[in-house]
């Protein structure tokens, strides 16, 4: 199916991009364009403009913020570049690994983090491991910049008019983990879960096997305090309500819950291993 009609901008600032943005009814924002353009061939969706923000340098690139507790990782920065990334690797990787993840290389060249974290609809890897991560995503719109926590901007996406221009991410250092489950024909997760060790007890994210990318609260506190064990767990997932795993794709809530389990288990005691 051929796309439909629309026009096409390259603004070469940002404020340029949001007056597009707010100054047509239905505009959409290009950036790797790995799940926009299917979309549009598909009717998916529909765009009366794209407004390709590619050029937008200053969404580019990973910098610590001043204080150095925080990493600034642009939108348009890579899915390969974060992955590749020492800062990253160092810091949040939990991160490098989910963005290592996604597909294949090419997909990693032009997909982007904002892209990643921004696709409805789809069990992408970032937002996952941006919620274990504590992460806040910024975004820019007519109003100026604000943030939202990675957790909601998963659920609710970015209202509209506004871009998503950086993703803050707390720098940890090693104590966090990703394990995954693809599908072997899309590379979708058929589980993902992210981990961080802090020092009020693990932070834990699961995605694939959920609705969309969930925090796992309950979870979380049973294993307060350790230990990390596979068993332990097991258990800890095995009091979850089984409503939360949704079958699919030949899988029943019964096999996601424990293969959710599974993989937290390894992102952990991987965690910890990094500590000692």
């Amino acid at each position: 199916m051929i796309l439909t009609e629309f026009d096409y901008a390259r603004p070469a600032a940002l404020d340029e991009a949001l007056a597009l943005l707010a100054g047509t009814r239905g505009a959409r924002v290009l950036a790797g364009g790995q799940s926009l353009l299917p979309d549009l061939r598909a009717g998916a969706d529909d765009a009366r403009l794209l407004v390709d923000i590619r050029q937008l340098a200053e969404l580019r690139g990973t910098t610590r913020t001043p204080d150095g507790r925080l990493l600034r990782i642009g939108a348009l920065t890579t899915l390969a570049d974060l992955a590749a990334d020492p800062r990253v690797l160092a810091a949040a990787p939990e991160l490098a690994a989910a963005a290592r993840s996604n597909g294949d290389p090419q997909v990693r060249n032009l997909g982007t983090v904002g892209g990643n974290l921004a696709a409805s609809g789809r069990p992408t890897d970032l937002p996952v491991a941006a919620i274990a991560a504590d992460a806040v995503v910024e975004l820019a719109g007519p109003g100026g910049r604000t943030t939202l926590p990675a957790e909601e901007f998963a659920a609710a996406g970015a209202p509209e008019g506004e871009v998503l221009t950086a993703l803050l991410v707390p720098a940890a250092g090693p104590a966090a983990a990703f394990e995954k489950s693809a599908d072997r024909a899309t590379r979708y997760p058929v589980c993902a879960t992210a981990v961080r060790i802090t020092p009020d007890g693990p932070r834990i994210a699961v995605t694939g096997a959920t609705p969309g990318p969930l925090r796992l609260r309950g979870v979380e506190d049973r294993l307060r305090g350790g230990p990390y064990g596979t068993e332990a767990v097991l258990a800890a997932f095995r009091a979850e309500p089984r409503e939360l795993f949704v079958p699919g794709r030949g899988t029943s809530a019964e096999y996601l819950g424990h293969l959710a389990g599974v993989l937290t288990a390894r992102a952990l005691q991987r965690a910890e291993r990094a500590l000692a």
